[in-house]
């Protein structure tokens, strides 16, 4: 199947500026992210940056990099331009893997893509099991619930779905958003037409924009660990004492 990689990289970063470009046993954070992507089955994979020193450390370690607009709000519309720049057609699949993701393995990246090819639904994701109650009730963990077809019903950062009777608390309900993102290049081009809906102001995730126009996106679990993105720098050092070994 053919499917290409766009990896937004945008140097800017309130809680750890320039995280992608942070040292991780003697390599930068973003060259781990498209080592991974490169072992997917994409037959492209580009690095979508507004910045001379990530292109200038991408190009270093043989990557195919594409410069932006520094003006983008999300890494979406950043996608958006480089498909406009490369003349990428509509009908093909396109997936979304965060800058700030060394650790997401190649097999998720091949499945997302897959699981949209096969399904009528607009966008596909993943996510995976809530490990604890601490996580479940924490807002800057995202939570997804979806039906029994994979079809996603909502996204939150409040604790969904909520036990309104404390023992039946059940985390094999409780499901983690995982950031990743597969989509046809037309219907990112069409997403970017749309108007930003009340529920995406508030809670602040675009993808409850598409959920509003009525689309479908399509939700299963990962096939495998996804590891831990990075914000902070608690979580590189994580991610620094994760792969030591």
């Amino acid at each position: 199947m053919n499917f290409s990689v766009i990896i937004p990289a945008r140097y800017a970063s309130s809680r750890l500026p320039a995280k992608l470009l942070k040292d991780i046993h003697g390599k930068p954070l973003i060259q781990l992210t498209y080592e991974n992507a490169l072992k997917s089955g994409a037959s492209k994979v580009i690095i979508a940056t507004d910045d001379e020193r990530i292109k200038e450390v991408a190009e270093g370690f043989g990557a195919v990099v594409c410069m932006t607009d520094k003006n983008h709000t999300s890494g979406t519309a950043r996608i958006a331009e480089v498909l406009t720049q490369l003349d990428i057609a509509d009908d093909e699949i396109v997936v979304n893997v965060q800058g700030d993701e060394p650790m997401l393995s190649s097999s998720v990246i091949d499945q997302v893509a897959n699981n949209l090819a096969q399904s009528q639904m607009q966008m596909a994701t993943l996510c995976e099991q809530v490990i604890d109650k601490a996580q479940y009730l924490d807002p800057n963990c995202v939570k997804v619930v979806f039906n029994q077809r994979g079809e996603a019903l909502y996204f939150s950062r409040a604790p969904i779905p909520y036990f309104r009777d404390e023992q039946d608390f059940d985390l094999s309900l409780c499901y983690k958003h995982i950031g990743i993102y597969a989509y046809r290049s037309g219907f990112i081009k069409q997403y970017l037409q749309m108007n930003s809906s009340r529920f995406e102001q508030v809670e602040k995730l675009e993808q409850l924009t598409v959920l509003d126009e009525g689309f479908g996106i399509h939700v299963a679990i990962a096939c495998s660990k996804t590891g831990f993105g990075v914000d902070t720098q608690e979580d590189l050092d994580k991610v620094r004492a994760a792969l030591a070994t």
